[in-house]
């Protein structure tokens, strides 16, 4: 897939990046799709990953991205329960955007000198 060249004229509501920044764009979402790209993950899994995101806005985030259709959330029938978010199947679409956005990340990084974060063991 090529992007267009010549740019046409349009209304703002018919442009493609908008609505691609609309679903994934806001300051956790690229974050919890990263760590649903690794597979299903509980809410306090989340959390552990993402520190700096308040409860009240991940929430907020994670249901944005399932009214979207992007995430599904999955809640068990148990004492606790245990609620699971992972990607639906139009989600899955997104992978190869975030393994693109993980690559560029990672050369910008390497552009400007810093060194890649070791990955944690924990």
């Amino acid at each position: 897939m090529e992007i267009e060249t010549k740019l046409k004229p349009m209304e703002l509501e018919e442009c493609p990046v908008k609505t691609t920044v609309d679903v994934v764009g806001g300051k956790w979402k690229p974050l919890i799709l990263y760590w649903l790209n690794a597979g299903p993950q509980r809410f306090s899994e989340l959390r552990r990953h993402i520190p700096d995101a308040t409860q009240k806005m991940l929430t907020q985030q994670l249901r944005e991205l399932e009214r979207d259709g992007v995430v599904r959330r999955r809640v068990f029938a148990e004492v606790p329960p245990k609620v699971e978010y992972s990607f639906t199947k139009h989600g899955q679409s997104l992978k190869p955007l975030l393994k693109l956005m993980c690559n560029w990340g990672n050369r910008h990084r390497r552009r400007r000198g810093v060194v890649k974060a070791e990955p944690r063991t924990d």
